[in-house]
């Protein structure tokens, strides 16, 4: 059977970057880099969590603002931060579209980027305990379900459904933010 307690602390929900962990001062590339992989690393030594590759395409195709003197500002930090956790759900050019009109608040208004960040964050915080009891809940639903075969394998068949349900509403999650990210594009028109 799924040890969801054990689950949960192997998923390392609370690795984040802070606002108090990004430092005032400017950093090069290979400083930003550093930080995401002492922050936000998990474990796996053949999976980059960010790379100069990653950020230099990220510049170009305008999902950061424009980088001064080989430094990236605690704004670059953020935008990066946030362009993480975008990417493992949304492409590339949803991701653009929807900090487009934010770069340019940055650039052009007295948009204040880290009183955002920290609404974020707290975002981040109600978003794990929700998902931690959530997990409970599939746990438990699946358990219950797979407790009708009486079967050798039902300890597989349990991690079988309970995958199936998790993959199910990742995809849920997904299509409601890859709607909303059409929505902002199409509201710009």
């Amino acid at each position: 059977m799924v040890d969801v307690e054990e689950l949960l602390e192997r998923l390392k929900i609370a690795n984040r970057i802070e606002l108090d962990d990004i430092p005032e001062i400017d950093l090069y590339m290979d400083q930003v880099i550093q930080l995401f992989d002492n922050k936000l690393a998990t474990g796996d030594l053949n999976e980059k969590v960010l790379t100069k590759t990653m950020i230099n395409n990220y510049a170009k195709s305008g999902l950061l603002l424009p980088i001064k003197n080989k430094k990236y500002t605690k704004e670059h930090i953020i935008l990066l931060c946030l362009i993480y956790q975008l990417k493992g759900s949304l492409k590339i050019n949803e991701i653009k579209q929807l900090l487009e009109e934010l770069n340019n608040k940055i650039l052009n208004e007295d948009f204040n980027l880290k009183n955002f960040y920290s609404y974020y964050l707290e975002v981040m915080n109600l978003n794990s305990v929700h998902f931690s009891s959530n997990l409970h809940i599939h746990f438990d639903e699946t358990k219950e379900l797979i407790s009708n075969i009486n079967n050798k394998d039902s300890n597989y068949l349990d991690k079988v459904l309970l995958i199936s349900s998790l993959v199910q509403m990742s995809n849920l999650y997904r299509s409601a933010a890859e709607k909303l990210v059409s929505d902002i594009a199409s509201e710009r028109d």
